[in-house]
């Protein structure tokens, strides 16, 4: 059945699942970090818009808006791979192939601004402050395809120049470290997932043995370096062997030629062909089965090199799990079984007695691997949940142990990515504890906190839960001092917290306005679009408005008005509409300081929105400008002298 034959609320519901596995990615590439990050958070702000749709009858959805919906689908597919190549892909080729990567970026974002631009929320009659959010989100889109940021020149140049030069010197060195830096390649782990994420690209596109062995050239010169800097780090083996695309051998039998599996592909410790692949902690990948077996003897030394362990965990090796099951298919050979239902069922039930086991190493490890097991695949988040998991994170959220706290709260993000869990997540007192994050945890931990409370407040009761137990001021201080991420992380939990009309005082009396304020004139304006957004719900509440308008926001607002983008002058316009509104004194300040002219504008050439608000403004105005001028009229008359009365002339007579 094709897209268009399907209906709506199954459209929609392909639609929910594809945001949040794109949701579920967790970071990306220094290269292409700023980029994709915006990208995804500004594509979990469309699930309000997806649930209320889903609720809407297939009758009663236009056949237009069905169209975009599909097209939707489309360009979030797009988004998705788009992303996680920039979250597991080549970091030398994220570099080398810079202006493709942004051109495929700014041409998935186009595609996404065109299937938002046909969904007619005003015929869906979706609400208010949802509609609001997807038009943040459109002018976002409008306002990064027109944007064309600045890519790290020196880390290109510096790539070009190491390919170039044939012999070492002084200046190669720091060249080297500068890379290995940047690109974050600076241990045995690193440098093996770099071949393996090489390996794949090959393997996935087909890509020209020539660019092939220049990657893998330059890859060789790092790890060469590093192993120079670090001589007790042993050689990745995955990098002595990376075959250019379309090479191979083959042992001819009889008629038949039987592909040899690439070692990069054998577990080295059967030499079989590895199914559950997992990496330890030296950076060596071994089959699960075969690994757990030499720990289980009390070996606590990696098989390959000797090296001790500095932990137990297993990490999954997801990149070499798919490498390997496209030789396969590429080689007609059946892919190896992944392991059964069963044998994650046990794996988990593995994790959460360490969880239980008091030994922080034990609970580092556990926690780290529910995480991972919880980002990639959406059956083992109910299966985490279903086991009991969850009430168990949810304790860890309070230790002081701050690699744990990290993870606990990360994979208590993955799982509420499940619909499901977040009631569970609720019910589990997570928020107590997510609020203690927020306060005390690592940056990374206080960034996830945010997210994972803008993922549970997607459900409308949790909005109240959370706002009645203390969640928005952390969030107003991590709005306010956090890093970047972790500024649009708070931003957007605060945006749905203030959705649901009680919080809004709660996040006044947080000191959220005069936060808001500082990002509306901070050098830079890389949170004007969220801050304005949040004024403008803020405006609609007695106390929202009074403290606007304290704090001196009207030149702010008529500058915006006057020269911001179509959605933040729509905006600014709708916060004075509601500071103007039964107040002479901010429609006085605002006359003064010449917002007539960029009102007229705004109500020929604005939004659908922003005309509406323009409209509004100007005949507030009018209407206050003629009181005025008839009150002048009547206090500037002349006075006129009394005329003699009838019965004075006469007596004068």
């Amino acid at each position: 059945m094709g897209e268009e034959e399907k209906g709506g609320g199954e459209v929609v519901e392909i639609l929910i699942k594809t945001v949040n596995e794109i949701a579920s990615i967790s970071d990306y590439r220094y290269t292409v970090k700023k980029q994709y990050c915006n990208l995804a958070r500004r594509l979990k702000l469309l699930i309000p818009m997806l649930e209320e749709i889903r609720d809407i009858k297939d009758s009663i959805i236009p056949q237009q808006t069905l169209k975009a919906l599909v097209m939707l689908k489309q360009a979030l597919d797009c988004a998705k791979d788009l992303l996680m190549f920039g979250s597991e892909g080549s970091k030398i080729y994220l570099v080398l192939e810079r202006e493709q990567i942004m051109n495929k970026y700014h041409e998935v974002t186009a595609k996404l601004e065109q299937a938002l631009s046909g969904i007619s929320c005003e015929s869906l009659d979706i609400s208010d402050e949802v509609k609001e959010q997807v038009e943040l989100v459109l002018a976002q889109f409008r306002r990064a395809k027109g944007r064309v940021d600045a890519n790290d020149v020196e880390l290109h140049e510096d790539l070009l120049s190491l390919y170039n030069k044939t012999h070492d010197s002084a200046s190669d060195l720091a060249v080297l470290r500068r890379l290995c830096e940047k690109l974050q390649l600076m241990g045995i782990s690193d440098l093996t997932l770099e071949s393996l994420a090489l390996h794949e690209m090959v393997a996935a596109t087909g890509d020209p043995e020539e660019s092939i062995e220049k990657m893998s050239m330059l890859l060789k010169k790092i790890k060469d370096f590093v192993q120079t800097e670090n001589p007790n780090l042993e050689a990745p083996a995955r990098e002595k062997n990376l075959p250019p695309s379309g090479s191979g051998q083959a042992i001819v039998d009889g008629s038949h030629q039987m592909p040899v599996i690439p070692d990069d592909f054998r577990c080295p410790i059967s030499l079989e062909l590895m199914k559950d692949p997992v990496i330890v902690s030296t950076g060596q990948t071994y089959e699960r089965s075969c690994i757990e077996k030499w720990l289980g003897a009390r070996h606590d030394t990696c098989p390959k090199t000797q090296q001790k362990l500095t932990s137990t965990a297993l990490t999954p090796n997801y990149v070499l799990r798919s490498l390997i099951a496209q030789w396969c298919e590429a080689n007609g050979i059946e892919p190896p079984k992944r392991p059964s239902s069963s044998g994650t069922i046990t794996q988990i039930k593995i994790l959460l007695h360490k969880l239980t086991s008091g030994c922080l190493e034990d609970q580092r490890s556990a926690t780290g691997e529910i995480r991972l097991l919880a980002k990639h695949n959406a059956d083992n988040r109910v299966a985490i949940a279903q086991a009991g998991a969850i009430p168990l994170l949810v304790g860890l959220l309070s230790t002081p142990d701050p690699r744990i706290q990290e993870h606990a709260i990360t994979a208590l993000l993955n799982l509420s990515i499940c619909e499901d869990n977040k009631g569970s997540i609720v019910s589990a007192g997570a928020v107590r504890g997510i609020v203690h994050v927020l306060k005390k945890g690592s940056m990374a931990a206080r960034e996830n906190a945010a997210a994972t409370l803008f993922s549970l407040s997607v459900v409308d009761e949790n909005k109240v839960t959370i706002g009645s137990l203390g969640a928005i001021p952390p969030l107003v201080t991590l709005l306010s001092e956090g890093s970047q991420r972790g500024k649009k992380d708070a931003a957007t939990a605060l945006f749905n917290l203030c959705i649901y009309q009680g919080n809004k005082g709660r996040a006044v009396r947080a000191g959220v306005v005069l936060t808001l304020m500082s990002l509306l004139t901070e050098t830079g304006g890389r949170m004007v679009d969220e801050a304005l957004a949040i004024l403008a719900i803020l405006a609609s509440h007695p106390e929202g408005k009074a403290t606007i308008g304290a704090a001196e926001a009207v030149p702010v607002l008529v500058e915006v008005i006057r020269n911001g983008s179509p959605r933040n002058r729509e905006n600014a316009a709708a916060v004075l509409v509601h500071l103007c509104s039964g107040d002479q004194k901010h429609m006085v300040e605002a006359q003064e300081l010449g917002v007539m002219g960029p009102l007229v504008d705004l109500a020929q050439n604005g939004t659908d929105r922003g005309k509406r608000k323009a409209q509004q403004l100007l005949e507030c105005i009018s209407r206050f400008l003629e009181q005025q001028n008839h009150s002048q009229a009547q206090t500037e008359a002349p006075i006129e002298q009394p005329q003699p009365s009838s019965m004075a002339n006469s007596g004068d007579s």
